[in-house]
């Protein structure tokens, strides 16, 4: 079995820079993605305006030319579904048991260190439609395609901090926004439900699901139902940002790694994570702020603790 010095798990924008990191820092390096396609949640977006010198560039196209450098550098890409992570043991001695070892499924492959970068994926509301026009009206973050929708009518499905802080960024800059929570009462905290408040433009359906997202080429209504009465309705609007949660995908992990309560791993900017010689960089780690720009540096930084680690 070839042994490596760095595994890297994923290539969403994390772990391609991480991939990119570790081999200018000419370390023999392997990244395992499961899904076959390198780029992440961002090949799902249709236009990304807030990464810096490339505003308009569609999600694809950026995922694209992250994996185009890391290709150019040499990095070895292997189709692969992790499974689970066995931890080294720091008192061996040049044994198989002194490497990380990162178990597929049918294959086992291992390394000093390791970087987690799997992400996160977005909580979906299950409804007919929603599929066929994400990145067509259906998104899942108010700050990256929020502009795109400006002076138009638009809804926000979710009743906690996010979905209320996509609603006030939305506010400012749509002309109506629809906010569509299940409950009667948000779960958000109050000072964001007292902001709310000062928006005219904001519509609140409360006790309410969406049931269907319509559309020709992108999203034009939406089906609502309420939940009291029964009664649906079609609300007009141009995009639906959907806000009812994330799911970091860390499970393969939990038994090797501290997560926290909501299942991110534990680990600073650093990206060192409580095991030695395992990382964590993106959006699978505990953070303020989950976007591309920051899930980059998470890469470059968790190849440059393993460098530390290592000397």
């Amino acid at each position: 079995m070839e042994k490596y010095d760095l595994i890297i798990i994923g290539s969403g924008p994390a772990g391609l820079s991480a991939a990119i990191y570790a081999m200018r820092a000419g370390l023999n390096t392997l990244v395992l993605e499961k899904a076959g396609v390198s780029g992440g949640q961002v090949l799902t977006t249709y236009e990304v305006d807030n990464y810096p010198a490339l505003p308009g560039i569609s999600g694809f196209d950026l995922g694209m030319k992250m994996k185009e450098h890391a290709d150019k550098l040499g990095a070895k890409f292997q189709d692969a579904s992790v499974i689970g992570l066995k931890t080294a043991d720091n008192t061996a001695q040049d044994t198989e048991n002194a490497y990380q070892t990162v178990l597929c499924d049918g294959a086992e492959y291992q390394a000093k260190g390791v970087i987690i970068a799997t992400g996160a994926h977005h909580a979906l509301l299950g409804v007919p439609g929603e599929a066929d026009f994400q990145g067509m009206g259906v998104s899942y973050c108010a700050t990256c395609d929020g502009a795109f929708f400006r002076n138009k009518e638009v809804a926000v499905v979710g009743g906690g901090d996010v979905a209320l802080e996509d609603a006030i960024f939305l506010a400012r800059i749509c002309s109506k926004v629809y906010l569509i929570h299940r409950r009667d009462e948000f779960r958000a905290n109050k000072a964001l439900q007292e902001a709310l408040k000062q928006f005219e433009n904001v519509e609140l359906v409360l006790n309410s699901t969406v049931e269907e997202i319509k559309g020709a080429d992108s999203v034009n209504a939406l089906l609502v139902k309420n939940k009291i009465t029964g009664e649906i309705k079609e609300l007009s609007v141009a995009g639906i940002f959907v806000a009812v949660g994330i799911v970091p995908d860390s499970d393969a992990f939990a038994s090797v790694v501290d997560c926290n309560e909501k299942g991110y791993i534990l680990a600073g900017e650093d990206g060192r994570t409580n095991a030695a010689g395992i990382y964590a960089a993106g959006d699978v780690r505990s953070k303020q702020l989950r976007q591309i720009v920051t899930a980059v540096a998470d890469g470059a930084n968790a190849v440059t603790s393993f460098q530390e680690d290592t000397l």
